[in-house]
């Protein structure tokens, strides 16, 4: 049955493309989206039929191969929506939109066109494919830097269709839409203000796509832009001077101070390291961590050899290049009791005694002498006070406990002993407190005699006298020596210097030979078997005389010693020996 009715349609297509012709024609427009059952067009109205006739020639609505989407009612002649008409499925982006079908009639055979057009209604918002958009921009971006953005899509066309885009905050950037040959257009995203990433490390913003639609429709997508770091920012400390108290004597390694910077840049960027500046004498005293800022101390600190010093710390991020910032570090050494007081007067030798004398007739308050002392501490650490500790008569004599006077308390009376021997002890006021002793020899008398007389049996300092006994010995012993080298030293000088001067006295001098009592001439002839030597000795005048010297028959004499084991041959000259004026002359004749 199904078959048959296919054939049927497809002949009557055949001749109706062929031989049939078009009775009437008419259109409608209609809004998409009509619910089933809208009334589309009245057709009896329209092409000029009654109901009888669609009853009667069988009217039927042919679309071809497309959708039915309008259906014919014969009983009232009109035209109805028969199925969800979309126009964005049917045509998408083409303009106009619009379904063609024919309604058929038989008996006889009839068609007419009918063309319903499908108008837009703002049925679609624009959308974006993502619903996000992420950016990562340095905070170092130029002004004017530009970025593209995605563009949305609005299926609806015409009006209704994608008209504008607003971008949400606008504080860094702004929109600028670039339209291209297809007539859609391209959204950028403009740089008008630097970023800060230590003020907005991120911002979200919002772009709108709005349509032309009323009611207007929209759609929006969140866009994300971290902000990169650049290292724009140097370390700041938290103070503009670091001060501290350190104890002196402390221990090594004990915690200073400790210094603290921070860098609004993040990573390497804002990494943070400490180092003090150089200073060669200041490194001896402290060091700083590098990662902390922990200031230690190198070493026990002396309040007697350093009151205070200050240094500069740096501190410098780990950016490319690096930033860096100074601070000022000022310490304070705080003064320990670690010092007894010094005794200047009395001044306490081992060699000798040393008193004060009080005449007898001293009056009450009279003032012997006075201990002078002094501490190297400062502040209440060196206050002293002065203090009797023993005495031979602790009835005769006190001291002042700020001044340290030493003074008679009453009359002195002939049963007093010549000999009296105070111990005073200095105090000063540190926790805990630390003292010095001092002797102070009193001689009562009138006179030097008997002082003399009355202190020759104290006792003295025997290990001193050792001491000094020694020293003289090794300096005697030392003089000693340098004495006798120096003497040996110029006595080898001078006999040096003597044996210099004769070498040099008889190289310049003809040399007589010695002839000993066995001497053999081999060279004498005639009668005389051996040879004789004469001295003729002259004055400086006697030149002038008639004596004549006549030559050596030979220049070279051969000498041989008395055990016959060797010879010396030697030249000599006789002519020059001659010529000397002042010389005297010795004369050999053979």
């Amino acid at each position: 049955m199904a078959i048959r009715t296919m054939r049927r349609q497809v002949l009557l297509f055949i001749l109706v493309f062929y031989f049939g012709s078009v009775a009437g024609q008419v259109s409608y427009s209609i809004p998409e989206e009509m619910p089933k059952g809208s009334f589309v067009g009245d057709i009896v109205q329209d092409l000029g039929l009654d109901v009888k006739r669609l009853r009667l020639g069988k009217a039927r609505i042919y679309t071809g191969d497309g959708a039915e989407y309008i259906e014919l009612n014969k009983e009232r002649g009109v035209l109805l929506v028969k199925e969800r008409i979309d126009r964005e499925v049917i045509c998408a982006q083409t303009v106009p939109c619009a379904l063609h079908f024919q309604v058929i009639l038989e008996n006889p055979m009839e068609f007419y066109s009918i063309t319903v057009e499908v108008t837009d209604i703002n049925d679609n918002a624009p959308i974006f494919k993502r619903g996000e958009m992420k950016f990562r921009i340095s905070e170092s971006a130029v002004t004017g830097a530009v970025f593209v953005l995605e563009q949305a899509i609005d299926l609806d066309v015409g009006p209704n269709g994608l008209q504008s885009y607003l971008l949400n905050p606008t504080d860094n950037f702004v929109l600028r839409l670039q339209n291209q040959a297809d007539g859609t257009s391209m959204v950028e995203m403009v740089l008008q203000n630097p970023l800060d990433r230590e003020k907005d490390d991120h911002l979200s913003l919002v772009l709108t796509a709005v349509d032309g639609g009323d009611p207007q429709l929209s759609g929006t997508v969140l866009i994300n832009v971290n902000v990169l770091d650049v290292n724009d920012n140097a370390p700041v400390f938290t103070q503009k001077i670091y001060k501290s108290t350190l104890l002196e004597n402390l221990a090594a390694g004990t915690v200073v101070i400790t210094v603290s910077a921070s860098d609004l840049d993040e990573g390497f960027n804002g990494k943070i390291s400490y180092a003090v500046l150089n200073s060669v004498d200041v490194s001896s005293y402290v060091s700083v961590s590098a990662d902390s800022g922990v200031i230690h101390a190198v070493r026990s600190l002396d309040y007697e050899q350093i009151k205070d010093f200050q240094f500069r710390v740096k501190a410098q991020d780990g950016g490319s290049p690096p930033l860096s910032s100074n601070v000022t570090v000022k310490i304070l050494v705080q003064d320990q009791n670690d010092n007894p007081p010094q005794v200047l007067y009395p001044v306490q030798t081992g060699g000798s005694v040393v008193a004060e004398m009080v005449p007898r007739s001293a009056d009450v308050g009279y003032l012997v002498t006075k201990v002078v002392a002094v501490d190297v501490d400062s502040g209440q650490n060196a206050w002293l006070s002065y203090k009797l500790q023993k005495a031979t008569d602790r009835a005769l004599f006190e001291v002042g406990l700020q001044n340290g006077e030493i003074r008679t308390v009453r009359q002195v009376t002939d049963k007093d002993a010549v000999k009296q021997r105070l111990s005073v002890i200095v105090e000063d006021n540190g926790q805990p407190s630390r003292s010095a002793t001092v002797i102070v020899n009193v001689a009562v008398a009138d006179s030097f005699p008997e002082v003399l007389s009355e202190f020759t049996d104290f006792p003295h300092d025997k290990e001193y006298n050792d001491n000094l006994t020694f020293y003289l010995v090794l300096a005697l012993a030392v003089v000693s020596f340098l004495f006798i080298t120096s003497l040996v030293v110029i006595i080898s000088v001078k006999i040096y210097r003597w044996r210099q001067s004769r070498v040099l006295y008889q190289s310049n001098l003809p040399v007589i030979p010695y002839y000993p009592p066995r001497y053999s001439d081999t060279l004498g002839t005639g009668t005389l078997q051996h040879v004789y030597n004469y001295e003729v000795c002259r004055t400086t005048d006697s030149r002038k005389s008639d004596c004549k010297f006549g030559r050596a028959g030979s220049q070279n004499v051969l000498i041989m010693d008395p055990s016959s084991t060797g010879t010396m041959q030697r030249i000599q000259n006789e002519k020059s020996i001659l010529d000397e004026p002042d010389s005297p002359v010795e004369v050999r004749l053979i």
